[in-house]
């Protein structure tokens, strides 16, 4: 079987895990990276690894992973659909998603091509998981529980406000779903701590939550990105009640969410043409291998 080649769009955080997840996985190659500096000098793991700035010059490309911030994922995403290219993204704005998939589908359909948005791991197999467990307790409520741990999406909003030089946002679980955003930034020069903080407040990542922000000298000697979730399910299956479920993970966030977009990238070849999201897919098309061999060893 040939292998697909895959691009990543960025190279941030999650660029540098999903060029290391292509390079491990056995049914795909790596096309090459795209970056806006892509004339810059290269990371030295990225010696060998075409960087360019327009994915024209990489050749064939069947997928695009995009590892850009979520803001412009809608943007990225129009653009290589348009080029019959496949994309995943890890968008990550639960109230918006559906308006995404809405924008993107006439693209996709258009140029016979699949997107598969918000696959991370919340959204994205965290959904999957919540999705199983209400079909095991149709009735009942279910509880999210992030951290604690570094929010990448929250934590590239704050780095965007004016007056912010650097970032970290980090997620606090206080239980049943309920969070507190604690910020740390480091000022730009002339910048205000009141004028950032009220804005990072205001900013639609920060609004819902109780949300602290606080200034320091170097927030690159507080970044660890380690994350993890607590999944709680009480509930009702048939009529009996009191069913509980719960989930754990303690991981590494960027390396787990380039992981799955590219088990997302493989479910993209297995696809009608459209958008979807994690829990529309099959699970087992996200996974290497034949199928039958798939099923001996899973069921």
């Amino acid at each position: 079987m040939s292998k697909k080649r895959i691009a990543v769009i960025g190279y941030g955080n999650i660029g540098k895990y999903a060029v290391e997840a292509i390079e491990a996985s056995p049914d795909f190659e790596l096309a090459g990276v795209v970056r806006r500096d892509a004339a810059a000098a290269k990371p030295r793991e990225l010696a060998s690894v075409p960087v360019v700035a327009d994915i024209a010059a990489l050749g064939k490309v069947d997928a695009a992973l995009l590892c850009t911030p979520t803001r412009s994922v809608q943007e990225q995403a129009t653009k290589y659909l348009k080029l019959g290219i496949n994309t995943v993204d890890s968008y990550d704005i639960h109230t918006s998603f559906l308006q995404l998939r809405k924008e993107l589908l006439p693209v996709a359909l258009e140029h016979n091509a699949v997107s598969i948005i918000s696959a991370g791991w919340d959204p994205g197999s965290d959904s999957v998981i919540r999705t199983l467990l209400e079909a095991c307790a149709p009735k009942g409520l279910t509880y999210t529980n992030f951290g604690p741990g570094m929010s990448m999406g929250h934590t590239v909003a704050a780095k965007s406000i004016p007056g912010v030089a650097n970032a970290l946002s980090m997620t606090i679980p206080l239980g049943t779903g309920i969070h507190r955003r604690v910020v740390y930034v480091q000022l730009a020069d002339g910048a205000n701590i009141e004028d950032v903080s009220a804005k990072i407040k205001a900013d639609a990542y920060f609004s819902h939550d109780e949300t602290h922000v606080i200034a320091v000298p170097d927030v690159d000697e507080l970044i660890d990105i380690g994350h993890g979730v607590n999944l709680v399910r009480k509930g009702v299956s048939g009529q009996t009640g009191n069913q509980l479920f719960e989930f754990n993970m303690k991981i590494n966030n960027p390396a787990l969410t380039s992981q799955i977009m590219l088990a997302c990238a493989r479910a993209t070849f297995r696809q009608k043409p459209g958008v979807y999201t994690m829990p529309e897919i099959p699970l087992i098309d996200l996974l290497y291998g034949d199928r039958e061999s798939l099923l001996a060893r899973l069921v």
